[in-house]
């Protein structure tokens, strides 16, 4: 087994966020028009408009994603964490989500936000380890799966 190790999203890295996210999305819920405008286009939707995605690779696998969406009130949204299956419960999602943490530090952003779905018990717990409280929405969410919304003020 090599190493994991957590890098900033390359272009070569498309493909692989895009089939991370469709695989768990699926899974569990329906892919949403919002799903795949942003999956079909991290750069456009999650890059240039000033957000991150970082990438849990290990050798040439990337087994794990997760975006960090600039929002109008100058915080990141915290979206499209995925951890393929065969990689669960090996810490992958918790080093996402402390590079997420970090990232946004350096970014000096005030928040961290993020939309969930109350039957997903592991993720629910990992962003409640973090500090993650529940939080009303400023606006209706774009997915019919959220319903859960958190934030973690940095």
């Amino acid at each position: 087994m090599g190493t994991m190790e957590i890098v900033d999203f390359q272009p070569d890295h498309a493909d692989a966020f895009k089939a991370l996210n469709v695989a768990w999305i699926s899974h569990f819920f329906a892919l949403e028009p919002k799903d795949l405008e942003v999956l079909n286009d991290p750069m456009g939707k999650i890059l240039s408009p000033g957000g991150h995605i970082l990438m849990a690779v290990e050798g040439e696998e990337a087994i794990g994603c997760v975006a960090l969406m600039a929002m109008k009130d100058g915080g990141f949204e915290v979206a499209k964490m995925a951890v393929t299956d065969a990689f669960k419960r090996r810490g992958v999602g918790r080093d996402l989500m402390a590079a997420c943490v970090e990232r946004a530090r350096q970014a000096g952003v005030p928040r961290l936000y993020l939309e969930t779905n109350s039957s997903l018990a592991p993720a629910l717990a990992l962003y409640r380890r973090f500090g993650f409280q529940p939080v009303e929405p400023a606006e209706p969410s774009p997915y019919a799966r959220a319903d859960v919304m958190m934030e973690l003020r940095l």
